[in-house]
């Protein structure tokens, strides 16, 4: 079973200890700070550059609860369209803009930088206003020599994207101004001590790798779950339920991993599932090369036929997801047929550094793929 999350007992955690996160972020982000959640790290980010009533633009190809700081704040989430190629539409952006607007977000889609960040800059400076670089994907992810996330004004990611932990984030303030007016909240910092949520997540995290690595205990587990209705918290309950610092668990696991493996071993499984799709009719990947420095978050690719390959892969043993769920404001809106459009074809499949590359070969000789007598290419 590949699953879509690394493992505490995974090998690459298991192995020698290395140097941990921080001399990293410390060699590439000048002023930096820990917290529980990416988008309460963002809200304590804003807080003092913004004013109730002002606006913020931000992709509409993005998921539901990103905006929920901003609500939080009392700013306007507006939503501005993307292209295919996962770059802002300039003219829709600009059209969006006004002397309310407080600041622009950009996305650094699956770990990789975003295309057009130059025209994005250019507006910010027009208007004076900020630029806010999330990079939730990829927290080691270093762009020609730059890490996503410190390219805006202020910028932030996620570290349980790339951990196996329960919680994790980082705020990165890349401006003087931004420096000078941040006020740390409560929710900033370090838990002190262990706590009862990291003994349920170890427990958890263990429970997990049993039911994958043993069928008859999965298949067991999967009747009991059958029978019982499983409801996902809302945008707003799962934002407020992350106001905490970061956990004791995730700085522990934070300050043992060896970066330099962990960026490795992704980028060998990107390229296998990249070699694995290439030669495959009706399935585009996202991007056509993997740049020196990226540590992909997945192997995100597109195809007309997306609930097809999901039910393929997991017949082969491979949790994979779409990606994301669009919030409301843009499945509801017709000119946001991008975004729409994306949403629906985008099926992303695990990388992460727990995955034995033969696995990922083995898929390859398992899958039976073939796209729709009406599948036509993905458009580029």
């Amino acid at each position: 079973m590949i699953s879509e999350h690394p493992s505490l007992s995974d090998r690459v955690l298991s192995g020698t200890r290395g140097a941990g996160i921080r001399p990293f972020l410390e060699r590439h982000a000048s002023d930096f700070a820990f917290y529980g959640s990416g988008k309460v790290a963002l809200r304590d980010g804003l807080a003092g550059l913004v004013a109730p009533g002002e606006n913020v633009l931000v992709p509409a190809y993005l998921p539901d609860a990103v905006v929920e700081p901003f609500h939080d704040l009392g700013l306007e989430p507006r939503y501005y369209r993307v292209r295919e190629r996962l770059a802002p539409d300039r003219a829709d952006l600009d059209r969006r803009l006004d002397d309310e607007t407080a600041a622009v977000l950009t996305v650094d889609y699956f770990g990789f930088p975003q295309p057009g960040l130059e025209a994005v800059a250019a507006l910010c400076d027009d208007y004076d206003c900020y630029h806010v670089d999330d990079n939730a994907h990829a927290p080691l992810s270093v762009d020609d020599g730059t890490l996503l996330g410190t390219r805006g004004h202020l910028g932030i990611t996620c570290l349980r994207k790339l951990l196996p932990i329960p919680d994790g984030a980082i705020l990165y303030c890349n401006d003087e101004s931004v420096v000078e007016r941040f006020e740390p909240s409560s929710f900033a910092g370090v838990r002190d001590g262990f706590g009862v949520d990291d003994c349920r997540y170890v427990l958890e995290s263990f429970v997990g790798t049993l039911l994958e690595t043993n069928a008859t205990v999965r298949r067991a587990a999967e009747r009991a779950l059958a029978t019982r209705s499983v409801s996902v918290p809302d945008p707003k309950t799962r934002y407020e339920a992350g106001k905490a610092p970061m956990s004791k668990l995730s700085a522990t696991v934070v300050d043992a991993v060896d970066p330099t493996a962990i960026r490795n071993a992704r980028r060998t499984n990107y390229r296998a599932w990249r070699r694995l799709f290439d030669a495959r009719p009706g399935i585009e990947s996202y991007f056509e090369s993997l740049p020196e420095g990226i540590c992909p978050q997945g192997f995100p690719l597109r195809t007309r036929a997306p609930q097809r390959l999901l039910a393929e892969l997991e017949r082969c043993g491979v949790a994979a997801h779409t990606w994301p769920r669009l919030p409301a404001t843009v499945s509801d809106d017709p000119a946001y047929a991008v975004a729409r459009k994306l949403a629906r074809e985008t099926v992303v499949l695990p990388v992460h550094q727990g995955i034995d590359p033969a696995a990922i070969e083995a898929v390859g000789d398992r899958l039976r793929w073939r796209p729709p007598a009406t599948s036509r290419p993905v458009p580029r």
